[in-house]
């Protein structure tokens, strides 16, 4: 069972900087590629930023030059240091961790578990 967990959404206005988290906890051997997506008011879901187990970074076009999506190993967390922020930029925004287990048997499992979201609201 995994676990992920968002934190940081809040009110800003624009221009402003939030910085969120995604903890992932509970029976793995790794976690591979973490992702933050988001989702606006009457909008598709879309990939904000991601990251791979090695530093490997890939930004949305809208984002890039103003978003930062860093992680932490040994905390298993990944942030996301969301700057200068826009109207546009409110949704609310959802981790997912893709991750691999092997068990004392030997058997492997994978899985990719998301989060339940935290809010970002933007104001002009």
């Amino acid at each position: 069972q995994v676990h992920v967990a968002e934190s940081g959404g809040g009110s800003v206005q624009a221009g402003g900087s939030l910085r969120l988290s995604c903890i992932v906890s509970g029976r793995f051997t790794r976690i591979n590629t973490i992702e933050w997506h988001r989702q606006a008011p009457g909008k598709q879901r879309e990939l904000v930023a991601s990251i791979g187990s090695g530093g490997s970074t890939n930004y949305a076009e809208s984002v890039k030059g103003r978003f930062i999506i860093s992680r932490d190993n040994a905390k298993n967390t990944v942030y996301l240091q969301m700057n200068s922020l826009k109207p546009e930029d409110t949704a609310v925004y959802y981790c997912n961790a893709d991750w691999w287990f092997r068990d004392v048997y030997g058997t492997d499992s994978v899985g990719r578990d998301w989060g339940q979201g935290t809010t970002v609201t933007v104001s002009s």
